[in-house]
């Protein structure tokens, strides 16, 4: 067996600092013991509900999960020191030391270095050492075929390493159905099965054609060094018990299961994937990577499509709004249209209606079904992306992700350092039922049900566009597990829970949602970064959205959508906010410009949908300043994500003239309101013209 690193430090390790009782289990959720592990890392304390509390998550790396020994990059061999096994039809010649061929297949009972070549055309090589050596195969242009069992059966060994051999190609196979010595017995259960220790390494080629159920699996650790691995599996690509390693490889997996999965429950320090580098291109039924405990990623290029793409995902039912007292926090806007506006205000639109019906999922995992009077409920499949039921981080990489659920799903904390993720979901882009941690990177969330979603959310840096059919950001305490008796699987159910936290602290986000841009069933704060809401058109919701306090002391925020539920940073605020309120609805891309007295711009944006309330606060607002806000105009500047920058205004309509007097200035054509009326009287657009 290979030298783990020890349970503690499996996956992403949270530092309980400053109290240790932050660190105590919380009744209301439970983790599975795959996240017990944990992972140093300066100033983050969270409780196991994923409640932060004023630190950081740290990214694990494949170093602090896995070794990679000497014996596991050899490659090498010689004639003189090898048993040569020419495969011929239904017979071999073996020429050495170590080996037997009988009946069609070979079998290896002795440690040493055995080269493979020619055809087997319905036999096996069996491998079972019984004195714990290395057993080291090098396929030299091979195809192996076995039409009632493995092609390749590892019983016992110490460790086995398959080389594929510099410019080779080697193909196995198995048959559909596998012929056991009774009905006890359910191994081997892949092409390529191992109870041993398996290392991959070499630069020629391996295609494997699993009809049976796995492509390669392994009962104890997996590790692919190298080569080009193709693999169609009538279940699962690659599978290893204790560990999958990959430290490099060209690797295509076609399965109607999982891609590639890890599968020790037991053990915390066990059951996990680690990924140095490589490419993997993964179409599969179920999951494309699952980790049972931890998934850690370094770098490679990833090419994922799950459950049949984003166009499978479940029909989901959105969030459209609770209206006014629903919930706690709210009070700073009326669902009301103001007096004067025109009959197509987004105020006056009624959500869409969903779906009755479900799609069909092409799919199953598995199912369990239990059967009352009235009803029968089934277990939804898996069909994510990335999976693990521990944590997951994320160190660099290149990630197209396709999904008919969660694109990134971690059942605790996710960490994303750097890497860049393109993602089409039918479900949540990126969830963690604790807290995910986006430090760097670059994530376009092109199509989601809920953009970025976590019981906390940590922000400090990196560049993220989401794009969403319900909440753009939702902080929110529980999970997304469910099972369904047949209709539609509604929106994911959380608690509110005043420890829920969204923390923005770098980066740039852009949100463009249906929903509620933001949202967080606890909290907002907000001291860097940059911040974009193109929010819901329809007034059951807001761009901005909080039961607790948004806390601004610095970035800078721009949030426009409907104005039913308009909600501006708290006033205890030490950074100034404004809310402008218009007394009916702006086209997608007129621009709001807002300046100072002497004419310097403070912000000019051009909101993707159509809007009718705009927040903005900016380090440039101070209290006592005066400021006039426009409407319409060009802008020379150079835009991104509607922001401009630099260039010149003109061609504007000015709105209205104010003056900075609190923490927040609420504001509708006829100037400075209050939080509880944001809606002025009626009347057009109508102003002094801007130069």
């Amino acid at each position: 067996m290979d030298k783990y690193i020890t349970g503690s430090k499996v996956g992403i390790l949270l530092l309980c600092a400053l109290l240790m009782s932050a660190c105590s289990t919380n009744a209301t959720t439970t983790q599975s013991e795959a996240a017990a592990g944990t992972v140093a890392a300066s100033g983050t304390t969270i409780t196991q509900n994923g409640a932060a509390t004023g630190v950081q998550l740290a990214s694990a790396k494949l170093s602090d999960l896995v070794t990679f020994d000497e014996e596991d990059s050899n490659t090498t061999w010689t004639a003189d020191q090898s048993t040569e096994i020419a495969l011929a039809g239904t017979s071999a010649l073996v020429d050495g030391t170590g080996a037997e061929s009988k009946d069609g297949s070979v079998t290896i009972t002795a440690a040493g270095t055995y080269v493979l070549s020619g055809k087997l055309s319905d036999g096996q090589i069996v491998v079972n050492n019984q004195d714990e050596g290395t057993v080291h195969l090098v396929l030299n242009g091979v195809n192996i075929t076995n039409s009632d069992s493995a092609a390749i059966d590892i019983k016992e060994a110490g460790k086995v390493i398959i080389t594929l051999e510099d410019g080779t190609e080697n193909s196995v196979s198995d048959g559909a159905t596998y012929v056991y010595a009774d009905e006890t017995t359910d191994e081997p259960s892949a092409a390529i099965f191992s109870k041993a220790d398996l290392t991959i390494n070499g630069t020629g080629k391996l295609s494997v054609s699993a009809n049976y159920n796995d492509g390669i699996t392994s009962k104890d650790d997996l590790k692919i060094m190298g080569g080009t691995i193709e693999i169609k599996a009538a279940d699962d690509g690659i599978v290893g018990k204790d560990l999958v390693a990959v430290k490099d490889g060209n690797i295509s997996i076609t399965a109607e299961g999982d891609g590639m999965k890890s599968t020790n429950d037991t053990e915390t320090d066990k059951g996990f994937i680690a990924i140095a580098a490589g490419t993997f291109d993964i179409t599969a039924g179920n999951d494309g990577i699952q980790a049972e405990t931890s998934l850690v990623i370094d770098g490679g290029t990833y090419t994922l499509v799950t459950g049949g793409g984003n166009e499978k995902g479940e029909v989901k039912t959105g969030d459209q709004g609770q209206g006014m007292g629903m919930r706690g926090g709210r009070g700073q806007g009326t669902g009301d249209q103001a007096t004067g506006t025109t009959g197509t205000s987004t105020s006056e639109t009624k959500p869409e209606t969903m779906p009755e019906t479900k799609p069909e999922i092409p799919t199953t995992e598995a199912s369990t079904t239990t059967t009352t009077a009235t009803t029968t409920e089934s277990e939804i499949p898996s069909t994510k992306g990335l999976k693990a039921g521990g944590d997951i981080s994320v160190n660099n990489g290149t990630f197209t992700i396709d999904s008919a659920d969660d694109a990134v799903h971690s059942n605790s904390n996710i960490a994303i350092a750097d890497g860049e993720f393109n993602i089409k979901t039918g479900d949540d882009g990126i969830h963690a039922d604790a807290l995910v941690a986006i430090s760097g990177g670059k994530i376009d969330i092109t199509k989601s049900y809920e953009g970025i979603e976590g019981a906390n959310i940590e922000i400090s840096g990196g560049e993220a566009h989401v794009v969403a059919s319900d909440d753009g950001v939702n902080v929110a305490g529980g999970n997304d597990e469910a099972t369904v008796g047949g209709g539609p699987q509604e929106q994911d159910q959380f608690s509110d829970s005043a420890s829920n936290m969204l923390t923005i602290s770098g980066g740039t986000l852009t949100v463009d949602a249906s929903g509620d841009g933001l949202d967080s069933n606890g909290s907002i704060t907000m001291s860097g970064g940059t911040v974009i809401v193109n929010g819901p058109t329809n007034s059951g919701n807001g761009a901005l959205d909080f039961d607790g306090s948004f806390e601004q002391s610095g970035g800078t925020l721009v949030a426009a959508g409907s104005s039913g539920m308009a909600q501006a940073p708290s006033d205890t605020s030490s950074q100034h906010a404004v809310s402008m309120t218009f007394p009916q609805t702006q086209e997608a891309g007129t621009l709001v410009h807002l300046e100072d007295s002497e004419g310097n711009s403070i912000l000019t944006f051009a909101p993707s949908k159509s809007y009718q309330t705009v927040v903005i606060s900016s380090p440039d607002l101070k209290d006592g300043g005066s400021y006039t806000l426009y409407s319409g105009g060009t802008s020379t500047g150079s835009e991104a994500n509607g922001l401009y920058t630099d260039g010149e205004y003109t061609g504007g309509t000015k709105v209205v003239a104010f003056e900075i007097t609190s923490s927040v200035t609420w504001l509708n054509e006829s100037g400075v309101t209050t939080a509880n009326t944001n809606q002025g009287p009626g009347g057009g657009g109508g102003g002094n013209r801007r130069p």
